[in-house]
């Protein structure tokens, strides 16, 4: 009795089935030009025989690899790790939309060098398209890229005569929904914690002045640049807030991280929240819903735009030539305001 024959590869199963290598191919791609009882056939001996295609291969010969890479660049920030509340956050929402799509993810946490560190990811032939989480200081280096790169697409602040195509919400406007809403509830003494290093906490800063100047309150708040990294500042948000005649009575936070960081310092401190300083954070992460006191802030939709950041990059992967999206934030009021 003679051994069935061990199928190895696409030429050996067409050989059983009687077709051409290409016809497999195509089959075992569900493409429509093979006719629906031929792919039927040869699925059925593929999956008799034990037989996967070799997905590796077939990347290989089309040109794809199947995978997206998602960069956080930490250049301001070093001390700040993906196990962060918004990283987790945004990764969790790009991971089902990037899978949802047939994408596999490959993260990478950056320290930036040199003003090449962008370049060896585009240049490593491992992804179809790149997605950043954040510009930090590095704002020139992915304009740098973006001219010459068209699968990328950045989560980040939109600035006029920016190269790169950017997702984000409207941080200006942001910063100056969070500001009016302490103004309204009777803050003068108005503080802004965070380091504008960053585009998205300097555009946060530029709406907080924007919304005191407009209330006569003048222009520059005292600002403590903490990092959005949780809980490495403790001791400066303590020393900003130990003088009493400089107390602020009113904080915005770039970032519920920061707001969190900020609380627990006021607890320590024995400063009641919201009587005595009133804080708002920026984000509306689901962890927000759980501080004591509850958190206001100014949500930014994460879901929609981790969405619109894979889209864009689909868009872009086919050659598409994609604009930035800028989300309206939305202020959500609790009880730490």
């Amino acid at each position: 009795m003679s051994e069935e024959p061990k199928v190895r590869n696409i030429s050996d199963l067409a050989r059983i089935a009687g077709v051409s290598a290409g016809t497999v191919s195509r089959a075992l791609a569900d493409s429509g030009l093979v006719n629906e009882k031929t792919r039927a056939m040869i699925k059925a001996l593929a999956r008799e025989h034990d037989f996967r295609p070799n997905i590796m291969a077939r990347n290989l010969r089309i040109q794809k690899t199947g995978a997206i890479g998602v960069v956080i660049p930490l250049g301001h920030d070093t001390g700040q790790h993906i196990s962060d509340p918004f990283f987790i956050t945004m990764l969790g929402l790009l991971a089902d939309a990037l899978t949802e799509r047939g994408y596999d993810l490959m993260l990478s946490r950056v320290i930036p060098t040199d003003e090449d560190w962008l370049d060896r990811f585009t240049d490593s032939g491992r992804v179809d398209g790149i997605i950043v989480i954040g510009q930090s200081d590095q704002a020139a280096a992915l304009d740098k890229v973006a001219m010459r790169y068209r699968p990328l697409v950045v989560w980040g602040g939109h600035q006029k005569g920016q190269v790169h195509c950017s997702v984000g919400s409207d941080n200006v406007a942001g910063g100056d929904l969070a500001t009016t809403h302490l103004i309204e509830r009777g803050c003068r003494r108005i503080a802004f914690f965070g380091d504008p290093t960053a585009r998205e906490l300097k555009q946060r800063l530029a709406g907080c002045r924007a919304a005191l100047s407009r209330a006569g309150l003048g222009d520059d708040p005292r600002v403590c640049p903490v990092h959005l990294a949780a809980g490495i500042d403790d001791a400066s948000i303590s020393q900003f807030l130990a003088d009493e005649q400089q107390r602020p009575d009113g904080i915005v936070a770039a970032s519920d991280v920061i707001a969190m960081t900020t609380l627990r310092a006021l607890s320590e401190m024995g400063i009641a929240v919201p009587a005595d300083i009133k804080v708002i954070g920026y984000d509306n992460l689901p962890i927000a819903e759980h501080t004591v006191p509850r958190l206001s802030t100014v949500k930014q939709d994460l879901t929609t735009g981790a969405n619109n950041l894979v889209e864009l990059l689909m868009r872009r992967i086919a050659g598409e030539d994609t604009g930035s999206v800028v989300m309206p934030p939305e202020l959500v009021v609790r009880t730490s305001t």
